[in-house]
Protein backbone atom coordinates (compact mmCIF):
# COMPACT_ATOMS: atom_id res chain seq x y z
CA UNK A 1 0.00 0.00 0.00
CA UNK A 2 2.74 2.56 0.70
CA UNK A 3 4.59 2.01 -2.08
CA UNK A 4 1.36 2.35 -4.83
CA UNK A 5 0.48 5.21 -2.56
CA UNK A 6 3.92 6.79 -2.99
CA UNK A 7 3.79 6.00 -6.76
CA UNK A 8 0.80 7.75 -7.23
CA UNK A 9 2.18 10.77 -5.39
CA UNK A 10 4.62 10.77 -7.74
CA UNK A 11 1.86 10.87 -10.93
CA UNK A 12 -0.40 13.01 -8.99
CA UNK A 13 2.58 15.85 -8.88
CA UNK A 14 4.44 14.66 -12.23
CA UNK A 15 2.82 17.68 -14.19
CA UNK A 16 4.05 20.56 -12.24
CA UNK A 17 7.44 20.39 -12.35
CA UNK A 18 7.63 19.35 -15.96
CA UNK A 19 5.02 22.08 -17.26
CA UNK A 20 7.43 24.63 -18.74
CA UNK A 21 9.44 22.04 -20.31
CA UNK A 22 6.64 20.58 -21.89
CA UNK A 23 4.90 24.41 -22.35
CA UNK A 24 8.23 24.87 -24.57
CA UNK A 25 8.20 22.05 -26.63
CA UNK A 26 4.96 21.66 -27.20
CA UNK A 27 4.45 25.67 -27.98
CA UNK A 28 1.50 25.76 -25.42
CA UNK A 29 -0.38 28.27 -23.56
CA UNK A 30 -1.48 29.05 -19.88
CA UNK A 31 -4.88 27.23 -20.97
CA UNK A 32 -3.84 24.56 -22.75
CA UNK A 33 -1.50 23.73 -20.43
CA UNK A 34 -4.40 23.12 -17.82
CA UNK A 35 -6.10 20.91 -20.24
CA UNK A 36 -3.01 18.38 -19.88
CA UNK A 37 -4.34 18.79 -16.08
CA UNK A 38 -7.55 18.49 -16.57
CA UNK A 39 -7.27 15.36 -18.98
CA UNK A 40 -5.05 13.68 -15.64
CA UNK A 41 -7.57 14.51 -13.16
CA UNK A 42 -10.63 13.54 -15.07
CA UNK A 43 -9.17 9.89 -15.85
CA UNK A 44 -8.45 9.96 -12.05
CA UNK A 45 -12.05 10.58 -11.48
CA UNK A 46 -13.25 7.36 -13.54
CA UNK A 47 -10.92 5.23 -11.88
CA UNK A 48 -11.77 6.06 -8.26
CA UNK A 49 -15.65 5.58 -9.58
CA UNK A 50 -14.93 2.35 -10.77
CA UNK A 51 -13.05 1.12 -8.08
CA UNK A 52 -14.70 -2.57 -7.61
CA UNK A 53 -15.28 -4.50 -3.89
CA UNK A 54 -12.15 -6.65 -4.37
CA UNK A 55 -10.25 -3.80 -3.70
CA UNK A 56 -6.28 -5.71 -4.13
CA UNK A 57 -7.67 -6.19 -7.53
CA UNK A 58 -8.36 -2.66 -8.16
CA UNK A 59 -5.21 -1.73 -7.05
CA UNK A 60 -3.71 -4.25 -9.62
CA UNK A 61 -5.65 -2.49 -12.44
CA UNK A 62 -4.40 0.80 -11.14
CA UNK A 63 -0.94 -0.14 -11.71
CA UNK A 64 -1.64 -1.65 -14.88
CA UNK A 65 -3.53 1.41 -16.12
CA UNK A 66 -0.36 3.46 -14.57
CA UNK A 67 2.19 1.63 -16.67
CA UNK A 68 0.01 2.18 -19.94
CA UNK A 69 -1.01 5.41 -19.06
CA UNK A 70 2.57 6.76 -18.21
CA UNK A 71 4.34 4.83 -20.88
CA UNK A 72 2.17 5.99 -24.15
CA UNK A 73 2.81 10.23 -22.57
CA UNK A 74 5.97 9.08 -22.41
CA UNK A 75 6.23 8.58 -26.10
CA UNK A 76 3.50 11.30 -26.78
CA UNK A 77 4.61 13.35 -29.46
CA UNK A 78 2.45 16.58 -28.94
CA UNK A 79 -0.65 17.81 -26.53
CA UNK A 80 -3.55 15.63 -28.04
CA UNK A 81 -1.96 12.56 -27.28
CA UNK A 82 -0.46 13.31 -24.43
CA UNK A 83 -3.66 14.50 -22.92
CA UNK A 84 -4.86 10.36 -23.76
CA UNK A 85 -1.80 9.13 -21.92
CA UNK A 86 -2.28 11.17 -19.12
CA UNK A 87 -5.89 10.09 -19.06
CA UNK A 88 -5.66 6.42 -19.30
CA UNK A 89 -2.94 7.36 -16.19
CA UNK A 90 -4.99 9.45 -14.15
CA UNK A 91 -7.23 6.46 -14.05
CA UNK A 92 -4.43 4.24 -12.92
CA UNK A 93 -3.74 6.54 -10.02
CA UNK A 94 -7.82 7.19 -8.94
CA UNK A 95 -7.80 3.18 -8.89
CA UNK A 96 -4.78 2.77 -6.54
CA UNK A 97 -5.28 6.11 -4.45
CA UNK A 98 -9.32 4.81 -3.40
CA UNK A 99 -8.62 1.36 -2.58
CA UNK A 100 -5.34 1.75 -0.62
CA UNK A 101 -7.33 4.57 1.36
CA UNK A 102 -10.70 2.44 1.69
CA UNK A 103 -7.97 -1.13 2.97
CA UNK A 104 -6.46 1.18 5.58
CA UNK A 105 -9.40 2.94 6.55
CA UNK A 106 -10.74 -0.21 7.11
CA UNK A 107 -8.47 -1.66 8.53
CA UNK A 108 -7.50 1.07 10.73
CA UNK A 109 -10.67 2.15 13.49
CA UNK A 110 -8.39 3.38 16.32
CA UNK A 111 -6.54 6.57 15.56
CA UNK A 112 -8.41 6.63 12.30
CA UNK A 113 -6.94 10.17 11.60
CA UNK A 114 -3.15 9.62 12.27
CA UNK A 115 -3.21 6.42 10.75
CA UNK A 116 -3.85 7.23 7.57
CA UNK A 117 -2.03 10.44 8.36
CA UNK A 118 1.43 7.83 8.18
CA UNK A 119 -0.15 5.97 5.12
CA UNK A 120 -0.42 9.26 3.06
CA UNK A 121 2.94 10.52 4.20
CA UNK A 122 3.84 8.00 1.87
CA UNK A 123 2.12 9.80 -1.17
CA UNK A 124 3.38 13.38 -0.09
CA UNK A 125 6.83 11.76 -0.18
CA UNK A 126 6.27 10.50 -3.94
CA UNK A 127 4.85 13.81 -4.75
CA UNK A 128 8.05 15.46 -2.89
CA UNK A 129 10.02 12.91 -4.93
CA UNK A 130 8.49 14.16 -8.41
CA UNK A 131 9.21 17.44 -7.92
CA UNK A 132 13.42 16.60 -6.46
CA UNK A 133 13.99 14.24 -9.23
CA UNK A 134 13.03 16.91 -11.85
CA UNK A 135 15.19 19.34 -10.64
CA UNK A 136 17.92 16.96 -10.37
CA UNK A 137 17.71 14.71 -13.55
CA UNK A 138 16.06 16.82 -16.21
CA UNK A 139 19.49 19.09 -16.69
CA UNK A 140 21.47 15.40 -17.27
CA UNK A 141 18.09 12.72 -19.21
CA UNK A 142 16.00 13.38 -21.32
CA UNK A 143 12.33 13.93 -20.17
CA UNK A 144 10.95 11.23 -22.09
CA UNK A 145 13.50 8.30 -20.72
CA UNK A 146 12.69 9.90 -17.29
CA UNK A 147 9.11 9.31 -17.88
CA UNK A 148 9.76 6.09 -19.31
CA UNK A 149 11.46 4.68 -16.37
CA UNK A 150 8.49 5.89 -14.62
CA UNK A 151 5.94 3.87 -16.15
CA UNK A 152 8.33 0.90 -15.75
CA UNK A 153 8.24 1.57 -12.00
CA UNK A 154 4.07 0.55 -12.32
CA UNK A 155 4.89 -2.55 -13.81
CA UNK A 156 7.21 -3.29 -10.80
CA UNK A 157 4.20 -3.11 -8.30
CA UNK A 158 1.92 -4.80 -10.60
CA UNK A 159 3.95 -7.89 -10.73
CA UNK A 160 4.99 -7.83 -7.05
CA UNK A 161 1.38 -7.70 -5.99
CA UNK A 162 0.15 -10.88 -8.73
CA UNK A 163 2.73 -12.51 -6.37
CA UNK A 164 1.41 -11.48 -3.57
CA UNK A 165 -2.06 -12.50 -4.35
CA UNK A 166 -1.07 -15.69 -5.61
CA UNK A 167 0.47 -16.66 -2.38
CA UNK A 168 -2.66 -15.41 -0.44
CA UNK A 169 -5.26 -18.18 0.54
CA UNK A 170 -8.27 -15.73 0.99
CA UNK A 171 -9.00 -11.91 0.11
CA UNK A 172 -9.14 -11.02 3.83
CA UNK A 173 -8.58 -7.26 3.03
CA UNK A 174 -11.37 -7.01 0.92
CA UNK A 175 -14.72 -5.96 1.48
CA UNK A 176 -18.00 -5.91 -0.38
CA UNK A 177 -18.91 -2.39 -1.68
CA UNK A 178 -22.08 -2.74 -0.03
CA UNK A 179 -21.81 -4.21 3.15
CA UNK A 180 -19.42 -3.69 5.94
CA UNK A 181 -17.28 -6.16 8.04
CA UNK A 182 -19.59 -7.47 10.40
CA UNK A 183 -22.14 -7.98 7.40
CA UNK A 184 -24.45 -5.55 8.40
CA UNK A 185 -26.02 -3.11 5.84
CA UNK A 186 -24.82 0.14 6.41
CA UNK A 187 -23.69 3.57 4.38
CA UNK A 188 -23.96 7.81 4.15
CA UNK A 189 -26.98 9.38 4.21
CA UNK A 190 -27.36 12.04 1.46
CA UNK A 191 -26.94 15.14 3.22
CA UNK A 192 -23.94 13.50 4.81
CA UNK A 193 -22.94 12.47 1.34
CA UNK A 194 -23.44 15.84 -0.19
CA UNK A 195 -21.43 17.67 2.38
CA UNK A 196 -17.77 15.60 1.93
CA UNK A 197 -17.85 15.06 -1.84
CA UNK A 198 -18.10 18.83 -1.71
CA UNK A 199 -15.18 18.77 0.80
CA UNK A 200 -13.08 16.60 -1.30
CA UNK A 201 -14.22 18.67 -4.86
CA UNK A 202 -12.96 21.98 -3.49
CA UNK A 203 -10.07 20.43 -1.80
CA UNK A 204 -8.82 18.27 -4.74
CA UNK A 205 -8.89 21.78 -6.80
CA UNK A 206 -6.77 23.71 -4.01
CA UNK A 207 -3.93 21.40 -4.01
CA UNK A 208 -3.47 20.77 -7.96
CA UNK A 209 -3.78 24.80 -8.58
CA UNK A 210 -0.63 25.46 -5.92
CA UNK A 211 0.97 22.17 -6.58
CA UNK A 212 0.31 21.95 -10.30
CA UNK A 213 1.18 25.64 -11.31
CA UNK A 214 3.69 26.28 -8.46
CA UNK A 215 6.24 25.48 -10.69
CA UNK A 216 5.36 28.32 -13.35
CA UNK A 217 4.62 30.68 -10.84
CA UNK A 218 7.98 30.65 -9.27
CA UNK A 219 9.64 30.68 -12.64
CA UNK A 220 7.63 34.15 -13.78
CA UNK A 221 7.49 35.96 -10.62
CA UNK A 222 10.71 34.74 -8.91
CA UNK A 223 13.17 35.73 -11.15
CA UNK A 224 14.78 32.43 -11.29
CA UNK A 225 15.83 29.49 -13.32
CA UNK A 226 13.66 26.68 -13.83
CA UNK A 227 15.99 24.26 -11.54
CA UNK A 228 15.37 26.75 -8.66
CA UNK A 229 11.54 27.06 -9.48
CA UNK A 230 11.18 23.16 -9.30
CA UNK A 231 12.76 23.51 -5.80
CA UNK A 232 10.19 25.66 -5.09
CA UNK A 233 7.52 23.03 -5.82
CA UNK A 234 9.43 20.48 -3.66
CA UNK A 235 9.86 22.83 -0.59
CA UNK A 236 5.52 22.75 -0.91
CA UNK A 237 5.52 19.30 -1.10
CA UNK A 238 8.47 18.48 1.66
CA UNK A 239 6.41 20.77 4.24
CA UNK A 240 3.23 18.58 2.90
CA UNK A 241 5.09 15.35 3.99
CA UNK A 242 6.59 16.67 7.43
CA UNK A 243 3.18 18.30 8.16
CA UNK A 244 1.26 14.99 7.57
CA UNK A 245 3.81 13.03 10.07
CA UNK A 246 3.07 16.35 12.70
CA UNK A 247 -0.34 15.76 11.99
CA UNK A 248 -0.47 12.09 12.69
CA UNK A 249 0.89 12.93 16.29
CA UNK A 250 -1.86 16.00 17.00
CA UNK A 251 -4.58 14.24 15.80
CA UNK A 252 -4.12 11.56 18.67
CA UNK A 253 -4.50 14.60 21.04
CA UNK A 254 -6.58 17.29 19.18
CA UNK A 255 -9.94 16.54 17.21
CA UNK A 256 -9.71 15.93 13.44
CA UNK A 257 -12.04 18.64 13.25
CA UNK A 258 -10.62 21.11 14.99
CA UNK A 259 -7.17 20.58 13.15
CA UNK A 260 -8.90 20.51 9.63
CA UNK A 261 -10.37 24.07 10.74
CA UNK A 262 -7.02 25.74 11.64
CA UNK A 263 -5.21 23.93 8.82
CA UNK A 264 -7.94 25.76 6.08
CA UNK A 265 -7.71 29.36 7.42
CA UNK A 266 -4.52 29.46 7.06
CA UNK A 267 -4.00 28.16 3.87
CA UNK A 268 -6.51 30.91 2.55
CA UNK A 269 -4.56 33.53 4.45
CA UNK A 270 -1.05 32.31 2.80
CA UNK A 271 -3.02 31.50 -0.73
CA UNK A 272 -3.45 35.22 -0.84
CA UNK A 273 -0.06 36.20 0.55
CA UNK A 274 1.41 34.11 -2.29
CA UNK A 275 0.02 35.74 -4.93
CA UNK A 276 0.76 39.27 -3.73
CA UNK A 277 4.37 37.65 -2.98
CA UNK A 278 7.40 39.34 -5.79
CA UNK A 279 10.34 37.69 -5.22
CA UNK A 280 11.75 33.92 -4.82
CA UNK A 281 12.09 33.74 -1.16
CA UNK A 282 8.82 35.10 -0.53
CA UNK A 283 7.07 32.52 -2.71
CA UNK A 284 9.51 29.84 -0.98
CA UNK A 285 8.46 30.62 2.14
CA UNK A 286 4.64 30.99 1.54
CA UNK A 287 4.66 27.43 -0.41
CA UNK A 288 6.20 25.89 2.93
CA UNK A 289 3.54 27.78 4.73
CA UNK A 290 0.65 26.23 2.61
CA UNK A 291 2.34 22.91 2.82
CA UNK A 292 2.36 22.50 6.39
CA UNK A 293 -1.16 24.23 6.47
CA UNK A 294 -2.62 22.14 4.40
CA UNK A 295 -1.23 18.46 5.34
CA UNK A 296 -4.01 17.60 7.90
CA UNK A 297 -6.93 18.39 5.75
CA UNK A 298 -6.96 14.76 3.43
CA UNK A 299 -6.76 12.91 6.23
CA UNK A 300 -8.36 14.11 8.89
CA UNK A 301 -11.05 14.45 6.39
CA UNK A 302 -10.87 11.47 5.11
CA UNK A 303 -11.12 9.89 8.64
CA UNK A 304 -14.32 11.63 9.77
CA UNK A 305 -15.81 10.09 6.45
CA UNK A 306 -15.14 6.58 7.33
CA UNK A 307 -16.43 7.04 10.87
CA UNK A 308 -19.29 7.39 9.06
CA UNK A 309 -19.31 3.77 8.04
CA UNK A 310 -19.59 4.65 4.66
CA UNK A 311 -20.14 1.51 1.73
CA UNK A 312 -17.31 0.75 -0.14
CA UNK A 313 -18.44 1.72 -3.43
CA UNK A 314 -19.39 5.29 -1.20
CA UNK A 315 -16.09 5.55 -0.20
CA UNK A 316 -14.64 5.87 -3.54
CA UNK A 317 -16.74 7.95 -5.01
CA UNK A 318 -16.17 10.62 -2.58
CA UNK A 319 -12.61 10.20 -2.77
CA UNK A 320 -12.94 10.39 -6.84
CA UNK A 321 -14.61 13.19 -6.82
CA UNK A 322 -11.68 15.18 -5.57
CA UNK A 323 -10.41 14.17 -9.12
CA UNK A 324 -13.01 16.41 -10.53
CA UNK A 325 -12.31 19.68 -8.88
CA UNK A 326 -8.56 18.75 -9.61
CA UNK A 327 -9.09 18.88 -13.27
CA UNK A 328 -11.53 22.01 -13.48
CA UNK A 329 -9.68 24.58 -11.13
CA UNK A 330 -6.25 24.13 -12.39
CA UNK A 331 -7.69 24.17 -16.19
CA UNK A 332 -9.72 27.48 -14.93
CA UNK A 333 -6.41 28.96 -13.54
CA UNK A 334 -4.95 28.67 -17.07
CA UNK A 335 -8.04 30.20 -18.54
CA UNK A 336 -7.70 33.18 -16.14
CA UNK A 337 -4.12 33.53 -16.92
CA UNK A 338 -4.02 33.80 -20.29
CA UNK A 339 -7.19 36.19 -20.11
CA UNK A 340 -5.74 38.63 -17.72
CA UNK A 341 -2.45 38.03 -18.42
CA UNK A 342 -1.61 37.24 -14.85
CA UNK A 343 -1.06 33.89 -12.87
CA UNK A 344 -0.98 36.25 -9.74
CA UNK A 345 -4.99 36.60 -10.94
CA UNK A 346 -5.68 33.18 -11.25
CA UNK A 347 -4.44 32.58 -7.72
CA UNK A 348 -8.34 34.28 -6.38
CA UNK A 349 -9.41 30.64 -7.48
CA UNK A 350 -7.39 28.50 -4.82
CA UNK A 351 -7.93 31.29 -2.55
CA UNK A 352 -11.94 31.33 -2.89
CA UNK A 353 -12.00 27.04 -2.89
CA UNK A 354 -9.89 27.69 0.58
CA UNK A 355 -12.22 30.35 1.55
CA UNK A 356 -15.28 27.79 0.88
CA UNK A 357 -13.73 24.90 2.73
CA UNK A 358 -13.76 26.57 5.95
CA UNK A 359 -17.12 27.97 5.22
CA UNK A 360 -18.25 24.11 4.96
CA UNK A 361 -16.41 22.89 8.15
CA UNK A 362 -18.79 24.64 10.16
CA UNK A 363 -21.92 23.48 8.42
CA UNK A 364 -21.19 19.92 8.87
CA UNK A 365 -24.40 17.50 9.19
CA UNK A 366 -25.60 15.94 12.12
CA UNK A 367 -24.00 12.69 11.74
CA UNK A 368 -20.44 14.24 11.04
CA UNK A 369 -20.24 16.02 14.01
CA UNK A 370 -21.32 13.08 16.34
CA UNK A 371 -19.17 11.73 14.43
CA UNK A 372 -15.84 14.67 15.56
Amino acid sequence: MHFGLMLAGLGTALLGPILPVLARQWEMQDSQSGLLMMAKFCGAFLGGVTVSGKLRRSLLVGLGAGAVGFGGFALAPGMSVGCVGLFVGGFGLGQIITSVNILAGRRFTAHRGSALSMLNFSFSMGAMLSALLAAWLLPRFALRGLLESFAGLFVVGAVVLVAQMRGASSDVEEFDATTPEGGSQFGLSGRVYLFFAGLLVLYGGLETCLSGWLTTFALRYGDKTLAVSEYTTLLLWMSLTVGRVGASAVMRRVGEKTVQRWGLGLAAVFTAALAMAHSAVMIAAFAVLLGLSLAPFFPATFALLMAERPTARQAGIVLAVSGLGAAALPWMMGVVSTRTGSLQVALALPFVAAVALLGMSWLVPRTAVDAA
